[in-house]
């Protein structure tokens, strides 16, 4: 009798990992184990995963066949003239402080069930209800809080506070670290979508309730729920180097971000010594960012979706490379989950309820997303949302196959460092030939406008000279989930072996079958 190939998961909590696990020692494929790891991370990362939300999968099947399912969240199909319980929030990630803006009116139709939904219908085997089975569970019996989501918490804490029904929540003593966190009402709703189907969601007894309160301060109706649709596209793909990469396409943004600082890489003299923290290593990485940033300014500010195509256009890519190569002369910032199977399938799952409303609809443990109030996603302002849109997004969940035909499957949370955190993954892998493990925990920097954020670890020479290019320069004293979460797995068809990464600062853990 033929061994049976081994399978393996990478994800942000225990409780996830070990629900995509189940699913795969039963019988089930990676794409069942994604579902499934996606239901329990609702429950045990119920700040960055919500069935109130949307996301992504890349999936790739056992005979090479790729696609994305894009369930991110839809801008309502009209704007409500009541729509007027938006308000600003502040909030602190350990010194880095940002606005988020949340309320009813912050909230846009949300995707996550019916992209689960889809996934199960076109690449699942076992029935839903087997799926759904180990959250609805974890929900029941509850959840450790770990230190991950206590930081996150405590991050976040002014919107989980913003409204009686979110303090009961996510603010209680059952969410210090250390205790057990049950929501009954979140595991009735997920047993019952496993009985009733999508619509329970998207035409039952949920749906009648979002609407109602939105119908004083939100915009969706019923008509953005009915008419909400999965899409299901061909992914981005671009090479570097010899190798093949794919990723989230257009309308979002994030693979075509990292398509383009690779291209710049790419087109780039490689210095010598290259090791990781070297004088060469960092400048290409720091500038790279700074030109990758000036492009996003320039191209994706553009409303046409078909803009990002510009980015790897090779007559707009060749000043960013000639720029990179001249620097290079004087040296001067969700959840995610991979899985891969006995088959050879890969499924690359990256879901976000944004920061979350503060709206937490009733009876149910399910906090609404707040992606309209989202900056990043609305460069052109929050009140001048496009009407029944699809919101782009920079999650990418991402694919390598390199030049040797192994493959890798990795993506991360992290709003905009996810990008960057991806990017420096990547060339840990292609260009240090680092291990899976070893390039998803070396530290990393991001620039965003003039302030660069540095992880502690890197040499000290090669990081100080940073500090004449930028504004801004924290060093933080430890390795901090600002900088993403890249959790990964990697398949070796040429010896049938399986490896796995997840991320410390977003408490990544990886199970094997």
């Amino acid at each position: 009798m033929a061994r049976k190939k081994p399978g393996v998961v990478a994800a942000g909590h225990p409780a996830t990992a070990e629900a995509a696990r189940e699913i795969l020692a039963d019988g089930g494929n990676a794409f069942d184990a994604a579902v499934a790891g996606c239901f329990a991370a609702c429950v045990a990362e119920p700040i960055l995963a919500s069935l109130g939300g949307g996301g992504f999968l890349l999936a790739r099947t056992e005979e090479g066949r790729e696609s994305v399912f894009d369930f991110f969240a839809q801008t309502p199909i009209e704007k409500r003239p009541g729509g007027f319980d938006l308000f600003p929030i502040e909030c602190d990630f350990g010194g880095a402080f940002q606005t988020f803006h949340i309320g009813r009116a912050s909230i846009a139709t949300p995707g996550l069930v019916r992209g689960l939904f889809r996934i199960h219908r076109d690449l699942g085997t076992l029935p839903m209800a087997r799926l759904v089975a180990p959250a609805a569970r974890l929900a029941r019996e509850g959840s450790v809080i770990d230190e991950v989501r206590e930081l996150v918490q405590e991050s976040l804490r002014p919107i989980l506070v913003s409204t009686p029904e979110a303090a009961r929540l996510f603010a209680g003593e059952d969410t210090a670290l250390g205790r057990t966190w049950r929501s009954p009402q979140l595991a009735d709703v997920m047993t019952e979508l496993a009985a009733e189907g999508e619509d329970f969601f998207y035409r039952g007894e949920l749906a009648e309730a979002l609407v109602s309160a939105c119908g004083s301060g939100g915009h969706l109706t019923h008509e953005d729920l009915r008419s909400f649709r999965v899409i299901r596209r061909g992914p981005l793909s671009w090479r570097y180097r010899g190798h093949r990469l794919a990723g989230n396409p257009p309308p979002s943004t994030g693979a075509s971000l990292i398509a383009f600082a690779l291209k710049v890489l790419e087109g780039a003299d490689a210095p010598s010594g290259r090791g990781f923290g070297s004088r060469g290593h960092l400048g290409r990485l720091f500038h790279t960012m700074k030109l990758t940033n000036h492009a996003r300014a320039e191209t994706l500010s553009a409303r046409d979706p078909r803009q990002r195509q510009l980015l790897l256009r090779a007559d707009l890519l060749a000043p960013y490379q000639r720029s990179l190569r001249e620097h290079l002369t004087a040296f001067r910032g969700t959840t995610h989950l991979s899985v891969a199977d006995h088959h050879g399938n890969l499924a690359s799952l990256s879901v976000s309820n944004g920061e979350g409303s503060g709206f937490v609809l009733p009876g149910t443990g399910i906090m609404l997303n707040n992606m309209l109030g989202e900056k990043d996603l609305h460069p052109a302002g929050l009140s001048r949302w496009p009407e029944n849109q699809r919101l782009a997004s920079m999650m990418s969940p991402t694919l390598l196959e390199r030049s040797d035909g192994r493959l890798v499957t990795l993506g991360s949370g992290g709003s905009n460092r996810l990008r960057t955190a991806v990017l420096q993954v990547l060339v840990n892998l292609l260009e240090l030939d680092l291990p899976l493990e070893d390039a998803v925990r070396r530290p990393r920097i991001h620039l965003e406008g003039g302030r660069l954020d540095v992880e502690p670890g890197w040499p000290e020479g090669a990081i100080e000279t940073l500090r004449e290019d930028v504004e801004e320069f924290q060093v933080w004293d430890r390795l901090n989930l600002f900088f993403g979460g890249v959790h990964a797995v990697a398949i070796d068809p040429r010896a049938g072996t399986v490896d796995g990464a997840g991320d410390p600062r977003r408490g990544g853990v990886v199970v094997r079958v």
